[in-house]
């Protein structure tokens, strides 16, 4: 292939004027960026990045460009490429872009593999199909990566599985797991940009509604506080008894999906697990429910089963598929059932995204810092980026806080002080 492949490059200016746009509310980003110029602590490497291709994804880009790596990236999602963005990427920045709007299953791994063929010794995956496809079909080139990070929850189940199994071939830094990223990423991003979607996409007013939200990890508890605030009756739906107490605690009603399919006009699952939404709870709903997903994989609801059910299936809105049953009641699905945020609507904002991906960012500087001494595991992001970025962050908003005195910080370190 060339060493790209995009929709259309003539919406490069669109794209860039985009771009800069997000850039403004990257401030974390930008500082690192500005350090990465004069240091370049990536040079040498090739870095491929199976990410969202979105504003947020461009500015991750160019930092990590200006750190001195060549990056190639692809789309983690058929459906979260922004074509302008990508576009951009290629003609203002040199990024090497494979990903396309809507791109079918075999163009999808067709760039991932374009991705591979340069040759990365960096990866940055979000979901996890670029470093699986390494260990799988592409082992001709996985020995040249000394590392690799992974931006989502389901990526790191499925790499956790991996080191478990003892088949990973190099480090990888679950950088979904910092506190700078899954506290305010996966709560208060998704939380916004999940509603974002379902009403670009429905138009539908959710005040009064019945709005269930399968799993209330931080993903779920941030859609429920916004569907709350947005008026909806929230039911929350959990398999672990711990985080549907906490539900219980927060205010929200707490019941098997089994009795809340009855009962409910919106349903997102954002759980990581599979069928989730099933064909019995499908044959429960009312006529015109809404059934959309905010987790990595469509396969969080069973669509082949709807399918099977149905008597007709036919698009009646852009991002939206009436499946019309035998006694006629209505169940429409939002987004191919893909993450819905990304194919409706444009992700997650990028003051959010700044701290993510200043993860990201800082984790390959890490990575190809600390390669020789790292196990083939799964590693957290060291704590010490976790608070720069939360250093930064706070400086970029204006804030201070407090610094303990040296009475305090001795008295932290004693045990002979008591009452």
């Amino acid at each position: 292939m060339p060493n790209h492949d995009v929709k259309d490059r003539a919406l490069a200016p669109q794209g860039k004027d985009r771009i800069l746009w997000a850039d403004r509310s990257m401030p974390v980003l930008t500082r690192i960026r500005e350090r990465f110029e004069t240091e370049k602590p990536l040079n040498g490497q090739t870095l491929a990045a199976c990410l969202h291709v979105t504003t947020e994804t461009a500015n991750l880009c160019r930092t990590l460009k200006a750190g001195g790596a060549r990056v190639l990236l692809c789309a983690s999602n058929p459906l979260s490429t922004q074509d302008d963005v990508a576009a951009s990427l290629v003609e203002d920045y040199g990024v090497e872009v494979y990903a396309i709007k809507g791109e079918g299953h075999d163009t999808y791994y067709e760039h991932i593999n374009a991705v591979i063929d340069a040759g990365p010794t960096l990866t940055m995956d979000d979901g996890c199909d670029l470093v699986s496809t390494l260990h799988t079909k592409r082992t001709d080139k996985v020995d040249g990566v000394v590392g690799g990070s992974e931006e989502t929850t389901t990526g790191v189940i499925r790499l956790r599985s991996m080191e478990q199994e003892k088949v990973l071939r190099y480090p990888i830094v679950a950088v979904n797991d910092a506190f700078t990223k899954h506290l305010f990423d996966n709560r208060y991003g998704t939380g916004q940009s999940t509603l974002d979607g379902i009403l670009r996409c429905t138009n539908v007013l959710l005040a009064g509604s019945t709005f269930v939200v399968a799993g209330y990890g931080q993903c779920g508890r941030g859609v429920a506080m916004r569907a709350r605030g947005a008026g909806a009756n929230v039911i929350v739906t959990e398999v672990d008894p711990l985080r549907g107490l906490e539900a219980a605690m927060d205010g929200f009603r707490v019941m098997p999906m089994e009795e809340a399919a009855a009962i409910g006009t919106v349903f997102l699952t954002v759980t990581g697990n599979l069928h989730v939404l099933r064909r019995e709870h499908f044959e429960k709903m009312k006529d015109g429910a809404l059934v959309a997903n905010a987790g990595h994989f469509n396969v969080e609801l069973d669509i082949p089963a709807l399918d099977e059910i149905a008597q007709s299936r036919r698009t009646v809105r852009p991002f939206v598929e009436e499946f019309r049953l035998a006694d006629g009641r209505r169940i429409h699905l939002l987004g191919e059932g893909r993450l819905i945020n990304l194919a409706a609507a444009e992700g997650h904002p990028a003051s959010v995204m700044d701290m993510s991906f200043a993860n990201q960012a800082l984790c390959a500087e890490h990575l190809v810092a600390k390669a020789a001494s790292l196990e083939k595991r799964v590693y957290g992001v060291p704590g010490e980026i976790d608070e720069e970025i939360s250093r930064l962050k706070l400086a970029a908003l204006g804030m201070e806080i407090d610094r303990l005195t040296q009475e305090q910080e001795s008295y932290l370190r004693s045990w002979q002080q008591g009452t």
